[in-house]
């Protein structure tokens, strides 16, 4: 409760230093070390601490990947303002890697915060991943030439100047492109407003510097701040998240790996075309492609393998109870015949000679049943010594394949302990395309199959 408590009274403190931040600024408009250093800053430090301290009902990846954009960009904030203020230069490079990197982490944030799937799958993370470096990264690269031909300054400067617009404009339409897909919440509506209102002022930014009126410690820059903020605060509340289709991801991802893909094709038929630089998100994102082919793969094979177990009895390899079922509900609605098979005499056996030996008798039955029936013929273990067979076609051709199956039993198994002799009762029903339920054609089938037992024919046909 204490921990709660706190964190609450965080998500009070960090709006109060802002307001008191701003109420500073207006009082002294000059820039001043308390207002534009420390306290400007620590909000920024404050909203990372207070989304990565959000409940657990949300996504534990948005969380913690929304945590790191904020830190990046407070730390960027930090150093810039420090040297505004100091002599002392801290790394310029850091600021803007750092505000570099804001964009696709926030990017990815957002579409893990507003997707209604709340297990993280490494598929879905790395298309999340791909989508944010790919876009962001993409745009900003192919319109870094003509930009250069009008903007001064280094081509890092240049691209970096190209970056932050583009990597607004997609948070923006990313943002109300989920938003739009899900009902009105708190959290959908705050995340919104904060990110609408960090690109407002990043984009006004940007416009007042391109037109050399922009002034250290106005009033606007505390847009940035609040809209973190918001953001931040927006993992609070509950929100009807938005279901992204996998054929929108995949759309989305692909489009990434094309476009990437086409950065290296110029590279390569120009080489001096692109800066070094602009490569690397190339790679990255193609790299990123073949990791999530590779899962995917692996994935596919995994399921394919759990699907196959699920359906397969494990001790003869033959299809289970599900299968079987599966498989009767296909029967009821085609000519066919409905076999169930009970061992005679493999209770004995089993008591006798012990568990072990039954299994392996119950792997020796099942290889003579193989033997006697064609592949378009279903048998399954059903449990225990129990076992069922599907067989289309005429009814003729299920007691054929009944007969045979009782011809198979006919001479002894040779194990360990010996010759063992074991027969087999058989209910047989037959179907057509207006048969009952498949819970009535097994009760005709299992009443078919004990009269059989009881009668010691063998074989019995149900009559109604």
């Amino acid at each position: 409760m204490l921990r709660v408590a706190i964190y609450r009274s965080l998500r009070i403190a960090a709006p109060l230093i802002l307001i008191s931040q701003v109420i500073i600024r207006i009082l002294s408009p000059n820039p001043a070390i308390l207002p534009d250093l420390v306290l400007y800053n620590l909000v920024g430090l404050l909203a990372s601490f207070i989304a990565l301290t959000s409940p657990a009902f949300n996504d534990r990846f948005a969380r913690v990947i929304i945590t790191g954009a904020i830190v990046l960009w407070t730390i960027g904030s930090t150093f810039s303002t420090w040297n505004s203020f100091y002599d002392f230069q801290l790394l310029p490079t850091i600021t803007d890697y750092n505000y570099a990197l804001f964009y696709p982490l926030m990017l990815a944030g957002i579409l893990r915060a507003l997707s209604i799937n709340k297990k993280i799958l490494s598929l879905e993370l790395l298309d999340t991943v791909i989508i944010a470096l790919g876009a962001s990264s993409v745009i900003a690269s192919f319109l870094l030439i003509p930009a250069m031909l009008h903007l001064d300054g280094p081509a890092f400067s240049v691209f970096l100047s190209i970056l932050y617009p583009t990597g607004d404009i997609v948070l923006v339409a990313i943002t109300v492109a989920l938003v739009t897909l899900q009902p009105r919440t708190a959290r959908s509506l705050l995340l919104l407003c904060g990110i609408l209102l960090f690109a407002i002022t990043d984009l006004y930014y940007l416009l007042q510097s391109t037109t050399s009126s922009y002034s250290f410690g106005q009033i606007s820059d505390d847009g940035w701040i609040l809209g973190l903020l918001l953001v931040s605060e927006s993992l609070w509340h509950h929100g009807g998240e938005a279901e992204i289709s996998e054929r929108v991801n995949s759309i989305a991802t692909t489009f990434s790996l094309v476009a990437s893909s086409s950065i290296l094709a110029v590279a390569a038929l120009k080489p001096n075309y692109f800066p070094a630089f602009v490569l690397v998100p190339g790679f990255a994102t193609i790299t990123l492609a073949f990791i999530r082919m590779a899962l995917a793969l692996r994935d596919a094979r995994s399921v394919t393998t759990e699907r196959e177990l699920a359906r397969t009895d494990e001790l003869t390899g033959l299809p289970n109870r599900r299968r079987f079922l599966v498989e009767l509900e296909i029967l009821r609605r085609k000519e066919g015949t409905l076999l169930l098979l009970d061992l005679d005499g493999f209770k004995l056996v089993n008591d006798k000679y012990g568990h072990d030996i039954g299994d392996l008798l119950l792997k020796q039955v099942t290889i003579r049943f193989h033997r006697a029936i064609p592949e378009s013929v279903l048998i399954a273990r059903l449990g225990g010594d129990e076992f069922g067979v599907i067989v289309y076609g005429p009814p003729e051709y299920g007691t054929e394949i009944a007969l045979a199956i009782r011809a198979t039993l006919s001479y002894p198994f040779t194990l360990s302990v010996g010759e063992v002799s074991v027969g087999v009762s058989i209910g047989s029903v037959n179907s057509d395309q207006k048969s009952e339920n498949k819970e009535e054609l097994l009760r005709k089938a299992d009443s078919a199959m004990y009269e059989a037992k009881r009668s010691g024919t063998g074989l019995v046909n149900f009559q109604a």
